[in-house]
């Protein structure tokens, strides 16, 4: 064995730019430092302030992971960052040269870790090269029974979840989450859904954590996304030169985000032109790291025993329905996370077993109602209603629900400007509170004094529930007219099915807009019926074309059957259950009585139209029996309707079943929120 290279010196004085770009050249070269080498203290204090050409940049990362072979500079670069970290968490009073050595390890990290996952050419990731030689001088305070992976993935979990964020470590905060969001990234890798044969080295350790940190790090994380921590106006960042400008590491990292796929996060919060633009970032990265950890999924393989409740699944791994995952321990703590401020469980005696996250559901419930406009907000909005029993218990007894539903409300308004993911997340997040009586109560309840953002029409104290119908129903027109998505179709008629019985004082455009989107569904049916006719009797000369188109038709006509349906039971619910107390909805209808005519005999829509008819003949009959002066004006119709929906009992009224729809994941939910979580992260870039 020849003997260890020599550590390139620097001088007590800042180092020449030539040091620091000896520095550089030694870390990517092909000689090998020992973890023990004054080399890497040396390093890792540098205030990194030279410059290189991109061409140069994308040369040493080329060099570092061909030299990481034999170097295994990574892996020792990785051990140094979490022997830093350790030094952040062990004292409460940390020297900035400590912090930069930390920053400069994460930062350093981040950036080759970045390139050589992005340029992997092996499922199982021996790029890495993350398998050292234990026995090594230095390596005596490495846990012996640890890979480098768990090591690495405890201690910078450990520093997140136990390290308050503050002016001071802040920038590491920062620069600890873009690692995360880096080691987690080797997801983007694999294919849509998770198979056996997967292999995220870096998540798959965060899994096996104890769980006394994965809880401080749920906890911390959304700490973070509540408080949107600041970093210091007036400070400055230990990467950067006194002069503000970006250094080496800039370089790099503007360099690879421009070669390869996923985008590296620069510092850049430090030169933006507004503070304001400075404040969200910790807050933004916390999230998109949680999102991105609750939902992972480990696929198990079929020969793997599971001890905990012994599953097992022995079938292909090919089919999906077989399919067995390890639980989420960042799901199930986020799932179980109580309201500091009341915490039901305790109250009733039934303690959790082990840590539980705590924080202000007060705090986190207001913090959504603020950062809604942003799509993982909405994530993990829906993540908390859909998983976290004891938090969507907390929203539906809020009195202030227009916190969160204007938020929503006017994003769907907005659809045009939104992904259809996010409109789906929206309606979903609806759908899940309507399943509740009292929040569809309550929001009839809550009267808004204007709506500024609607446009199509001045709104002066409606309720929310009026509201919410309305723009239900102009998502539909919006849906018919440029999606054509049935599954939002679904979800938008099921929140309003839900929403029938509870109706409260709707108002009159509302109640318009609900007798126009029957009318509109109706014209589409006649239609589409209609063209099926045509086509039935038109001669195609090729048989299976002329099958296909019928049975295009005949499952286009069936849906708009089903909608009509659907519409017809909304409306029938209303003036089943909440008649005297809707007197609007009784006006649209006998306004546009007309609409109704053409459905009265079919066997589809017969049954709920004879409760339609019935509420019409009764009211036609009233107004009959009134002595008019002159012409009749709405309000005149309006006193009618007042006057005798007071005497209304409900006489010849059909009692149909409630509809009720909840809302079920599907069964593979992870193929579609992993994909998600990680868009939204790109999106970032």
């Amino acid at each position: 064995m020849g003997a260890a290279p020599s550590t390139p010196r620097l001088a007590d004085a800042p180092p020449s730019p030539g040091a620091a770009e000896q520095m550089f050249a030694a870390l990517v070269g092909e000689k090998a430092y020992p973890i023990s080498s004054e080399f890497w203290k040396q390093l890792l204090e540098l205030p990194l302030t030279q410059q290189w050409p991109r061409d140069r940049v994308l040369q040493a990362c080329h060099a570092f992971a061909q030299n990481n072979y034999q170097t295994k500079h990574l892996a020792k670069i990785l051990i140094h960052l979490v022997w830093c970290l350790q030094e952040c968490t062990s004292t409460t009073s940390v020297s900035s040269v400590v912090y930069r050595r930390a920053i400069n390890a994460a930062y350093i990290s981040s950036i080759f870790l970045k390139f050589i996952i992005e340029n992997a050419k092996t499922d199982n990731w021996q790029e890495l090269c993350l398998d050292i030689d234990k026995s090594e001088k230095g390596m005596e305070k490495f846990p012996a029974e640890n890979t480098v992976e768990y090591f690495l993935m405890r201690g910078v979990l450990n520093y997140i979840g136990s390290v308050d964020v503050s002016p001071e470590s802040c920038y590491l905060h920062h620069e600890v989450l873009n690692l995360m969001l880096v080691l987690m990234s080797t997801q983007l890798c694999s294919g849509p859904s998770p198979e056996p044969k997967d292999v995220h080295p870096f998540i798959d350790a965060a899994m096996l954590q104890d769980s006394s940190i994965v809880v401080s790090v749920v906890q911390k994380l959304l700490l973070n996304v509540i408080t949107r921590p600041k970093f210091p106006t007036n400070g400055s960042h230990p990467v950067f030169s006194d002069d503000g400008r970006p250094g080496v590491l800039q370089r790099v990292g503007t360099a690879a985000a421009n070669f390869v796929l996923l985008p590296y996060y620069t510092i850049n919060y430090l030169v933006s032109s507004t503070p304001e633009g400075a404040t969200s970032q910790l807050a933004d990265n916390s999230l998109l790291v949680l999102l991105v950890m609750i939902h992972y999924r480990k696929c198990i393989s079929t020969n793997e025993y599971i001890p905990s409740n012994n599953i097992y699944t022995g079938s292909d791994a090919n089919d999906k329905e077989a399919q067995v995952f390890h639980e989420n321990p960042y799901c199930k703590a986020l799932n179980n996370a109580k309201d500091i401020q009341y915490d039901r469980a305790d109250v009733e005696g039934n303690a959790q077993d082990g840590p539980v996250v705590r924080l202000s559901f007060a705090s986190l419930f207001d913090a959504l109602g603020r950062c809604l406009n942003d799509e993982s907000s909405v994530l993990l909005l829906y993540s908390l209603v859909h998983g976290n029993c004891d938090f969507q218990e907390y929203v539906l007894v809020r009195t202030d629900l227009d916190t969160l539903l204007m938020p929503i409300l006017e994003m769907l308004y907005n659809a045009s400007r939104k992904t259809s993911n996010q409109i789906y997340m929206l309606l979903i997040i609806l759908l899940i509170l309507s399943q509740d009586s009292t929040f569809n109560a309550s929001v009839h309840k809550l009267v808004l004094p204007a709506v500024p953002w609607y446009h199509e029409r001045l709104m002066h104290q409606t309720s929310l529930g009026s509201l919410m119908i309305v723009i239900l129903i102009r998502t539909i027109k919006y849906n018919l007219s440029k999606l054509r998505d049935v599954y939002l179709h679904t979800n938008c008629l099921a929140i309003l099915a839900n929403m029938a019985p509870h109706v409260h004082r709707l108002s009159a455009y509302a109640s318009q807009r609900l007798v126009s989107l029957f009318d509109m569904l109706s014209r589409k049916y006649a239609k589409l019926a209609e063209l099926k006719n045509d086509k039935s009797h038109k001669v195609i000369s090729d048989q299976m074309e002329a099958d296909n188109i019928a049975d295009d038709m005949s499952t286009e006509l069936h849906i708009y059957t089903d909608f009509l349906r659907i519409v017809l039971e909304i409306i029938n619910a209303i003036l089943t259950y909440a008649l005297p107390r809707n007197p609007e909805i009784v006006y649209a209808v006998l306004h546009r009585q007309e609409v109704f005519e053409p459905f009265k005999n079919h066997p589809r829509f017969n049954e709920l139209l004879e409760n339609i008819y019935t509420v019409l003949d009764f009211f036609n009959s009233r107004m009959d029996m009134q002595q008019l002066d002159g012409e009749w004006s709405v309000d005149k119709v309006l006193e009618v309707i007042n006057k005798n929906c007071r005497s209304w009992r409900g006489e010849g009224m059909k009692m149909f079943t409630q509809l009720r729809f909840t809302y079920e994941q599907e069964s593979h939910p992870e193929e579609f929120f992993i994909p998600y979580a990680w868009r939204l992260v790109l999106s970032r870039g």
